[in-house]
């Protein structure tokens, strides 16, 4: 532990004297730790296009306050980043509005329709991976050739996994919540069976292949496997995965997600998949909507939850400080893994934090235009005081 007056600074994962010169910008008397700035490989910052839901400004913000450095995009925007037209519609709005760097995604069929290949050639140079992230490629003759020209081009094709035939209507797990209040269920087969699916294509083209937001014990133990058989594959899986469950859901909006929170055995899956090394690395799926779209219920509200300003402290107070990871180990997962996978930058900035600090989530204080999330009112240890990304100080919490 290094000691600068008035602040004892304690690094994990980065040095400590990056921060000397942002003392000034930390109240004084105060035990802080440094950390590397954080990338989340999974982000809907809805711009173009949906700029009621959040703006690259107001995302970015969100990132920054999390003790983010850098964040990917995913490309259900409008227009939808199948073609260089499109990417420099998003590539605009990045430029304009951004506080951090933003790797946009490209998709991997035009419009995220599933019928026609996007120009992966032609984005190629200027996305970080291709995905359809909201929508699954229900067509495994698309996915293959997908695959083939990603390998070719050296990008990673990052899967949102669903079978549309599967779903049935479903919003929340099919579990035991489902049954008991009489919801449409979605069940894990069709997330693992896409997943399964896609492995055999990664395993006979070579493609870097990453399956995004897995959920289900099944999705754990085939990409177990798979890794053990040789194929590059990654994948992710959220906090809200790692910490809640079914039996936890409430009737309001700010508990659905795609996909759904599943039950205690997927969620303890989830955690030794961590612990193995089977899954990769921790990424929010940060997907804000406006508030009438998130109060609906259960049944009727959007898909999606906020995450950029929840991850660390979620993971720290519920993961780290139980004993169950240990520091290093969740820096790996929040920043080094995905920076390596995904070709981000790797000069991370950092992010000083209070540790010490136990608060109560509160969306009104969110920098996100989303408020939703599942860990409304939850009390959490972790507070971000100084995100510095690029030498610039892009995140400083309020002196209280």
């Amino acid at each position: 532990m290094e000691r600068f007056t008035p602040t004892t600074l304690n690094a994990v994962g980065t040095d400590a004297s990056l921060a000397q010169a942002f003392l000034s910008f930390l109240p004084s008397g105060g035990s802080y730790t440094v950390l590397p700035g954080f990338a989340d490989v999974h982000v809907h910052l809805r711009e173009p296009g949906f700029s009621y839901k959040e703006t690259m400004a107001s995302g970015t913000r969100a990132a920054a306050a999390g003790g983010y450095t850098a964040v990917c995009a995913m490309p259900n925007l409008n227009p939808v980043p199948d073609s260089l037209e499109h990417l420099a519609q998003e590539e605009a709005a990045i430029a304009a509005g951004a506080v951090i760097p933003v790797y946009p995604y490209g998709a991997i069929t035009v419009g995220e329709k599933g019928e026609t290949l996007a120009d992966l050639a032609g984005m190629a140079e200027r996305v970080c991976a291709f995905s359809d992230d909201g929508r699954g490629v229900q067509s495994r003759e698309m996915m293959e050739r997908a695959m083939t020209e990603a390998k070719a081009l050296g990008k990673i094709i990052a899967a949102h996994c669903e079978d549309n035939s599967l779903l049935n209507g479903g919003y929340i797990h099919d579990g035991a919540y489902a049954r008991a209040h009489g919801h449409r269920g979605i069940c894990s087969e069709s997330e693992w069976r896409p997943i399964a699916r896609d492995l055999e294509l990664a395993a006979k083209t070579g493609c870097q292949y990453h399956v995004c937001h897995i959920s289900a014990k099944e999705s754990v133990e085939l990409i177990r496997q798979a890794k053990k058989s040789g194929v590059d594959v990654t994948c992710e899986t959220g906090p809200h995965y790692l910490v809640l469950d079914d039996s936890l859901l409430q009737e309001d909006g700010r508990f659905k997600m795609n996909p759904p929170l599943r039950d205690k055995a997927d969620r303890e899956a989830l955690v030794a998949g961590l612990l193995d090394g089977t899954i990769d690395m921790i990424a929010t799926d940060h997907a804000p909507h406006s508030a009438a779209e998130k109060a609906k219920g259960l049944a009727g509200s959007a898909m999606g939850v906020v995450g950029l300003e929840t991850a660390f402290p979620v993971v720290y107070t519920h993961l780290v400080r139980p004993g169950l990871l240990t520091l290093e180990r969740a820096v790996a997962l929040l920043s080094e893994t995905p920076r390596r996978r995904f070709g981000l930058s790797s000069d991370a900035g950092f992010s000083v934090w209070d540790l010490t600090a136990r608060r109560v989530v509160d969306p009104a204080a969110f920098q996100s235009l989303g408020r939703a999330t599942p860990f409304a009112g939850m009390e959490v240890w972790g507070k971000c005081m100084l995100t510095v990304c690029g030498g610039q100080v892009v995140w400083q919490a309020e002196r209280s």
